[in-house]
């Protein structure tokens, strides 16, 4: 099972925020501790992600910002979700394994996200709760970047990173 934390974890914060998981996966690629090479993880790309999920906090907290569980949100947390989970599994599971963990991830933190936030018991309480919601997200994302292990990439027939 501990084969499949990072996996989960990184569909959780997905479930939770997006683009935090966005951004952690490519802090985590910079580190050459994905699957692949796919994630993009220059500086550019690293301050576009992190820059992303800065703004899905601060658009989160608005009295417009859309529900999680609609068919859109919901689809792109579970296809992140299965994209970090297939990225960052332990080296001694399938990456197919890795993805269905991040799904699980994901369909977690989208529904007890949405269930700590409740239906929303006035303006402060909400912006509390959104605010631990963030810190729970940018936490586990961080934790995340910082213990991934060295993934063993997978190389195209010409012998290059895929």
């Amino acid at each position: 099972m501990r084969e499949y934390g990072s996996a989960f974890g990184i569909g959780f914060v997905a479930g939770l925020r997006t683009m935090s998981a966005c951004a952690a996966l490519s802090w985590v690629a910079s580190r050459g501790r994905t699957r692949s090479a796919l994630i993009p993880s220059g500086p550019v790309a690293r301050a576009v992600a992190t820059t992303a999920a800065l703004a899905e906090m601060a658009g989160d907290k608005m009295p417009f910002a859309p529900d999680r569980r609609i068919p859109p949100s919901f689809a792109a947390r579970l296809a992140i979700g299965a994209v970090g989970g297939w990225m960052l599994a332990g080296r001694r599971v399938s990456p197919e394994a890795g993805a269905l963990a991040g799904v699980a991830g994901a369909l977690a933190g989208t529904l007890l996200g949405r269930a700590a936030r409740g239906s929303g018991a006035g303006a402060p309480f909400n912006l509390a709760r959104g605010l631990a919601e963030d810190a729970a997200a940018a936490s586990l994302g961080t934790a995340l970047a910082v213990s991934s292990e060295p993934q063993r990439q997978v190389r195209t027939l010409s012998g290059r990173p895929l």
